[in-house]
């Protein structure tokens, strides 16, 4: 689908919030890795090709490329594996896929990791290493560093996405933590060359922040993962602290370890707002982009996006979207369900309080918001009387973190199972200008 209905044409809030719905998923699926892979091939080594990966699209992409390079190279033989999310595997033929948690890191993701490195270990100058990298491969490919155990990161994991620490923090001390990120699995490569294709989940867009840079030289240093840890008061053992303290052994960005490798940004969220612009004009309304990195606390964006929302239909003659993508944060001080996307949505919604034409839709683009079964969800104006015939309060929603039970209860939430990209929030306020 690359065109929506006029918007002249839509009747009854129904149509407006199909409409909606059906622009989130015209964004994913421009950003989807079937469409990005097959113009960006390498040529095959004189040597083996070995495909090594990790994220929520890890596996779609490896789907991709097994199909683009059997077609472009045939009888050139290509192996490997790649890791992502339980439930968000694809099918391929000669890479295998494997399976392993995320948020919070399992044993299978340790052992995806260990085997990655192995893979690439007995490697030379005439063969190659293809990365297929993406959003969650931090959480999904974990080998703690040497010294440290699983429970360890585990447990810093927990506390820093319970924290509201942006993702370019959380990925800067699981970095130091690992023995495969950070460029060390590159280093492991090492001589044959990397090419790494990215789908960008962070604000940005800083390579070397996606699944925190596994074959990407880093930047930053184990005084910097100590530095965060103290900010946000996360207790760190004694050998935890120790190992950043002394930590010197990764790759530094002139290392030669990366003189023969290149990477590729095949996509990344300004890359779907584009396409969700460009449909929306295409169908009649007025878009306003707010940017592609927006971060803070979801809950807060979510207001300040409701008074924008206010001012801007008291001004407007004609309809206008407004759409941001980026990535929130959740504070979590209660013990409800959701993740930063619809917590977001309930923070528009309430700053709202029932105002007529505005419409609002948020999803995580990976089909999962946070850890629970929906992508996000979506509210249309006339959902404020429901929300008060039903004696629903959202304020005592925010209050326990539990914004998925809030749309839940008014069967607003949006559930489109695993997508198997990933660049992060999609947003979309529609504003109708205001009855005469």
């Amino acid at each position: 689908m690359n065109r929506l209905p006029p918007l002249s044409t839509l009747k009854c809030p129904q149509d407006f919030t199909t409409w909606l719905r059906a622009l989130s998923d015209l964004a994913i699926a421009s950003v989807h890795p079937d469409s990005l892979i097959p113009a960006h091939l390498p040529e095959p080594p004189s040597g083996r090709t070995v495909v090594i990966g990790a994220g929520k699209a890890a596996a779609a992409m490896a789907a991709a490329l097994e199909k683009a390079w059997s077609g472009k190279y045939p009888g050139a033989e290509i192996e490997g594996l790649v890791v992502t999310r339980y439930g968000h595997g694809a099918h391929c033929q000669s890479i295998e896929v494997l399976e392993a948690s995320h948020p919070m890191p399992d044993n299978m993701g340790e052992v995806a990791a260990r085997r990655m490195l192995a893979a690439v270990s007995d490697l030379g100058e005439d063969d190659l290493v293809i990365a297929l990298i993406s959003g969650g491969g931090s959480a999904l490919m974990t080998l703690p560093a040497a010294g440290l155990k699983l429970e360890q990161k585990q447990a810093v994991n927990r506390a820093l996405l319970r924290s509201g620490a942006p993702i370019r923090e959380i990925n800067t001390v699981r970095r130091h933590l690992s023995a495969i990120k950070g460029g060390r699995l590159a280093a492991a490569a090492h001589p044959a060359p990397v090419v790494t294709y990215l789908i960008s989940d962070v604000p940005g867009d800083e390579p070397t922040l996606i699944a925190s840079g596994p074959t990407l030289p880093d930047n930053s240093t184990p005084k910097d993962a100590l530095e965060i840890l103290q900010r946000y008061d996360i207790e760190t053992d004694d050998s935890l602290r120790r190992h950043l303290q002394n930590d010197g052994n990764a790759p530094k960005p002139d290392d030669a370890t990366f003189a023969r490798d290149t990477a590729v940004l095949l996509a990344k969220a300004s890359d779907a707002l584009e396409a969700a612009r460009s449909a929306a004009v295409v169908a009649g309304v007025e878009v306003r982009v707010l940017g592609d990195n927006l971060e803070g606390e979801a809950r807060t964006l979510g207001q300040e996006h409701g008074q924008l929302a206010l001012a801007a239909q008291a001004d407007s003659t004609v309809p206008l979207l407004i759409l941001s993508g980026g990535e929130t944060s959740v504070t979590v001080i209660g013990n409800g369900r959701g993740g930063r996307n619809v917590e977001y949505l309930l923070g528009l919604f309430a700053s709202l309080a029932g105002a007529e034409g505005i419409y609002g839709l948020a999803v995580d683009t990976d089909g999962i918001d946070g850890s629970e079964d929906n992508a996000g969800a979506f509210f249309a104006p006339g959902d404020w009387a429901r929300m008060q015939r039903q004696g629903l309060d959202p304020t005592v929603y925010l209050a326990n973190n539990d914004a998925y039970s809030f749309f839940a209860e008014l069967e607003n939430l949006i559930v489109t199972g695993p997508t198997r990209t990933n660049v992060n929030d999609f947003r979309a306020i529609l504003i109708l200008p205001p009855t005469k």
